[in-house]
């Protein structure tokens, strides 16, 4: 007790004499630092040096390693004051992190980094992907935890908690998004330039368009009227049940096209109308006339958007639909109920021997979705039931060669007629009245299920 009295008066000395009085005795070592014979001053500063040397905390982060000089509270000046000749000493350190939140916060902040998804661009020219980067996320409340611990112990080193975490969209996810759900293509000839200029053109208008979920395509919104200011030029076109010149002509085969695709990718067909006459680019039933007045429209029905990419060239129009396969395969088929022959040719005087307009037949026809899961059909829907009018030859030919009208027989030597069996009625062109006076097209009248457009 009485050398405790004497080691605080020295110490209550030491401060009226600017430092500690005396010198460390011979011999002694604190925290490993030799110090005897030292001045007590220079003494306590020596071992809180080495000391303050490893009295730090490392922080391994993923920007690189972070070293935080730790404060801390010692007992170094009362253990030199009773130190003894030759002993050894451990000075009593507890550290200290003033701003431990502060700091590791701001060293989660440093090194966390949101993920980035992936990309898509989608063009007329198809598909580009953007890949995504990986995100960093820092586990603030475990490095708390973690630097508490070492600041307890003395300091040391850490780890800050960080992991590595994958954006929601990956470009595996995009294309996974964007596969081919159908394709399908018809043949057009590349001799009729004006024709093959506009399929052209309307294909390029579509090609490069995005359906999101649940919205609906219009073919006459996206490609735009046609007239020449917008681009198209004059071809035939099948107007009032007859082929006349107009402007547009071979739009309908890229509106067709189209529809055949739609079918095949599980599009919610709205709208869609048949020609009045077939056409020998697609099945009967599977074509999609377009006017100023009709229009091919579709639902997507998915719950991810579909692409829509369109190419012709070659005397070839291909559409293609991209999106998320939702497991289930379509096809198309056309079922022809009946024809309608046409009426014998017209022969007309002309100048030369020609063929003014083709004969065709016309026929009632209906189409079906089938839809498969597998190889098993799970679904077979009617899509439409159509008429086609027949069309009725024109043969010009030169004025010497047009059959003259035989002579009446005269009255008084009638040709006696040989009564003949009637044939039993069957449900063909030859036993039903479809001509009902049409001059221009005989068959136009042909409609074979009450309030079918033709």
């Amino acid at each position: 007790m009485k050398s405790k009295w004497i080691c605080l008066l020295l110490l209550a000395g030491s401060f009226f004499l600017g430092g500690f009085g005396g010198r460390v005795p011979a011999g002694v070592t604190v925290n490993g630092v030799a110090v005897g014979g030292l001045p007590r001053a220079e003494a306590v500063r020596a071992v809180r040096s080495h000391i303050a040397d490893g009295c730090a905390l490392t922080v391994h982060t993923p920007a690189g390693e972070v070293r935080v000089a730790l404060d801390f509270i010692d007992d170094v000046p009362a253990l030199l004051c009773r130190a003894k000749r030759g002993g050894s000493y451990r000075a009593a350190v507890r550290a200290q992190w003033a701003e431990m939140e502060e700091g590791l916060l701001r060293l989660c902040e440093e090194n966390a980094r949101a993920a980035e998804d992936a990309a898509l661009t989608f063009s007329r020219e198809g598909f580009s992907y953007t890949e995504g980067r990986w995100g960093v996320a820092c586990d603030y409340a475990e490095a708390v935890r973690r630097a508490a611990a070492a600041v307890k112990a003395g300091g040391g080193e850490i780890e800050l908690p960080c992991r590595p975490y994958a954006p929601a969209v990956t470009e595996q996810v995009l294309r996974a998004r964007t596969q081919l759900l159908a394709s399908f293509s018809t043949r057009y000839s590349t001799k009729n330039l004006p024709r093959s200029h506009n399929i052209a053109l309307a294909a390029e208008r579509i090609s490069g368009t995005v359906v999101g979920a649940g919205e609906e395509f219009s073919f006459n919104e996206v490609v735009g009227k046609r007239t020449v200011e917008n681009g198209f030029s004059v071809a035939a076109v099948i107007s009032d049940g007859a082929y006349v010149q107009g402007v547009g002509g071979g739009v309908c085969q890229a509106s067709s096209t189209l529809f055949g695709a739609a079918l095949r990718a599980g599009m919610a067909i709205t709208e869609s109308r048949p020609h009045s006459l077939s056409v020998g680019y697609v099945a009967p039933s599977q074509d999609a006339m377009v006017s100023e007045y009709s229009d091919l429209k579709f639902k997507n029905p998915h719950t991810y958007p579909v692409y829509l990419l369109a190419e012709a060239q070659n005397g070839r129009v291909t559409f293609e639909i991209y999106g998320l396969p939702d497991g289930r395969r379509y096809e198309v088929v056309s079922k022809v109920l009946f024809t309608l022959d046409p009426p014998p040719k017209k022969i007309v005087e002309g100048s030369e021997n020609r063929t003014v307009r083709q004969e065709q037949s016309g026929l009632a026809s209906e189409s079906y979705l089938v839809v498969y899961e597998g190889e098993r059909e799970c679904a077979r829907t009617l899509i439409r039931r159509d008429t086609y009018a027949c069309v009725q030859g024109i043969e010009e030919r030169a004025a010497a060669e047009v059959p003259e009208e035989a002579p009446e027989p005269p009255e008084e030597a009638p040709q006696e007629e040989t009564p003949e069996e009637a044939p039993a009625e069957v449900p063909s062109a030859q036993n039903v009245n479809f001509f009902a006076g049409n001059s221009q097209n005989p068959c136009k009248s042909a409609c074979f299920f009450a309030g079918i457009r033709i």
